[in-house]
């Protein structure tokens, strides 16, 4: 929304109810300078610039400034409009003091009457302290990302209700900000409303990201008008998450005489995310020298982590604010911020699961806690950890079911770490079962040698008493698989991959330990045999991981450059890595496509994860 002659008479229009005819005879303006006022041909003369601030109480000034710079603009008089620009950045400059808010807020998707009720509750309070300007994050008000949710006419005409009834519950001493979807002329954009004076204005996001989890463009059609809007005299620039990635977007919008930018987003989480974002806000700054406040959404949404960690940062590209990460928080920009100081990595992707797993729980509502496999070693161990740390012990249920390859040090391990986090513990032997398996298979594979059918068996077995225990006491369970294991197909369908969640998916094993590690320095709850012993999945006489697999930090290395930087063979080779070991591991990662696709959602803590944004064929031949 530049603020132009015909958007000015909008405005107008709207606040007053009247038709141009009307207004032109209430007003005494010619009904010929009207038409050119709303077809853009003229700027407002001085006397109904006047006469249009003050039937919509701004400053007149401003609205006289704006004119003459549409005038220069119009007669490409450089000069005067570099004049009026200059006026209009004056005007800012003695402008009051305004006090500008951020919700960092955590909606869930779809549940438009709680997130509605969250951001009128905000308001009031934000009122009550004399905040001049709330911002919440973008589609605060539906989450994100609805998906398909979009496409239901019924899903947007609530979507316009809960928007009505947010303008008719804030008190008009506040403006607020928030995002939401909006049909207009059988378009549909991802927007961001503002609530001034019991007005609505409406800013469509320019730039829609379609790449990773992002598949905007599917949805949305892309804006492209600038918005700025004014309080207390200070021109604020509005933008929306991707279009402050382009710099020719934020530059339009600093043209108007702008000196704060104000950025709703829904970043996604990933390792390194923040300080890219940090970066980029800083290039957009120092190119404009303009102060910028970036509220990002909060919350675990499926297979997305935002992690918050809203900022503001001033004209010098210093940041002065900083909302914490992985939390709900609303702070005020009028006071001292707090920095934050650097977090390791460690814990914040600790942070970052236990968030997830805990949204993915109580968001979907229909589960009375969890239920996992212990098996005594360091994924099953984490993941309890990880649970308890997300929804409390008291919700847990952890299962040991030991088998004739089950080691002594691994029951006693898992009681030992069920016991110190007070963990409602069971054991069941699964001899007899795995045993009447085989032998119904007898005959069927008789001759036959031994091989991992067998080993699958008592997988398969523990996967189907977990669920059976999932059914009866309506707890998830959590499969325990990591992302080194899942790259290359070491996991069994049907059986350890069985499950609702998978908190730890796109987490690598050598990360797995820097966790369990990680997670010790809180309390003492993981045993140190379990970090320090050879990993083994237990499934055969004196078996260990590394039977059939590298050394996991080679495997990790390995995993690192051709899944997540997309590296050729050749090019993995070339940093010193066997040939042979990095043929059979891409092909691995290829082959095992089939599996990930039946594989439990798990949360995204890397530049590419398993899940929504890796589409690779389940058939192909490609060699890479």
């Amino acid at each position: 929304m530049a603020n132009k002659t015909k958007d000015y008479l909008a405005k107008v229009r709207k606040k007053t109810g009247l038709s141009d005819y009307a207004i032109s005879q209430k007003y005494d303006i010619n009904q010929s300078n009207l038409s050119k006022y709303k077809s853009g041909k003229a700027a407002l003369s001085e006397t109904h610039a006047w006469l249009f601030a003050e039937i919509l109480n701004i400053n007149p000034a401003e609205v006289a400034a704006y004119t003459k710079l549409e005038q220069a603009k119009m007669k490409s008089d450089k000069s005067k409009a570099e004049f009026w620009q200059k006026q209009l950045k004056n005007l800012s400059n003695r402008s009051e003091s305004i006090k500008i808010d951020i919700a960092q807020i955590n909606p869930t998707v779809g549940d438009l009457d709680n997130n509605a009720q969250q951001i009128i509750d905000l308001s009031i309070e934000a009122a009550k302290q004399s905040t001049d300007l709330l911002v919440f994050p973008e589609l605060s008000l539906v989450g994100y990302l609805p998906e398909d949710l979009l496409l239901r006419y019924g899903f947007v005409k609530q979507v316009e209700k809960k928007i009505v009834l947010i303008k008719d519950s804030i008190p008009d001493n506040i403006s607020i900000i928030f995002g939401a979807p909006c049909k207009q002329e059988g378009s549909l954009y991802n927007s961001a409303y503002l609530i001034q004076s019991s007005q609505i204005s409406i800013y469509h996001k320019q730039q829609l990201p379609n790449y990773s989890v992002f598949d905007e463009k599917r949805y949305f059609t892309p804006g492209n008008k600038p918005f700025i809007f004014t309080i207390k005299g200070q021109r604020i620039g509005l933008l929306v998450c991707a279009d402050i990635w382009d710099a020719n977007t934020v530059s339009e919008t600093v043209k108007y005489g702008v000196q704060t930018i104000v950025s709703i987003n829904a970043s996604p989480f990933h390792t390194g995310k923040h300080q890219q974002r940090l970066e980029e806000v800083k290039k957009r700054v120092l190119e404009n020298q303009v102060e910028f406040i970036y509220a990002n959404l909060v919350g675990g949404q499926d297979e997305i982590i935002f992690d918050g960690g809203s900022f503001m940062m001033n004209a010098k590209a210093q940041i002065t604010h900083q909302l914490p990460f992985f939390e709900t928080a609303t702070i005020s920009l009028a006071h001292p911020g707090v920095i934050n100081e650097e977090e390791n990595i460690e814990k914040t992707i600790y942070d970052a699961l236990v968030l997830a797993t805990k949204d993915y729980i109580e968001k979907n509502g229909v589960f009375d806690g969890v239920v996992i496999g212990l098996s005594g070693g360091i994924d099953s161990a984490l993941t309890l950890a990880i649970a308890a740390d997300a929804i409390g012990a008291d919700n847990i249920k952890a299962i040991m079911m030991p088998y004739t390859y089950t080691s002594n040090m691994s029951l006693e391990d898992a009681k030992a770490q069920a016991s110190a986090m007070n963990i409602d513990y069971h054991e069941i032997s699964i001899h007899s079962m795995v045993d009447s398996f085989n032998s119904q298979l007898g005959d069927l594979f008789n001759g036959m040698q031994t091989d991992t059918t067998e080993e699958n068996l008592q997988a398969r077995v523990r996967g189907t008493l977990l669920m059976a225990i999932s059914n009866k006491l309506r707890k998830i369970v959590l499969t325990t698989g990591n992302k080194s294991e899942m790259a290359v197909g070491y996991a069994t369908l049907y059986g350890d991959m069985s499950g609702g969640f998978a908190p730890l998916k796109d987490v690598s094993k050598t990360m797995v330990y820097q966790l369990a590690k990680y997670r010790n320095t809180l309390s003492y709850i993981i045993p140190g045999r379990v970090i320090d012993r050879e990993p083994s999945a237990e499934l055969a006489p004196d078996q260990v991981d590394q039977d059939s697999l590298p050394p996991y930090d080679e495997l990790d290395a390995i995993l690192e450059l051709f899944i997540e930087q997309r590296r050729s063979i050749d090019y993995i080779v070339k940093l010193g890595h066997n040939k042979a070991t990095v043929e059979r591991i891409s092909r691995l990662v290829l082959n095992n496509e089939y599996k990930r696709r039946q594989s439990a959602p798990g949360p995204k803590i890397s530049k590419n994860a398993f899940g929504k944004e890796r589409r690779y064929p389940m058939t192909s031949k490609f060699q890479p």
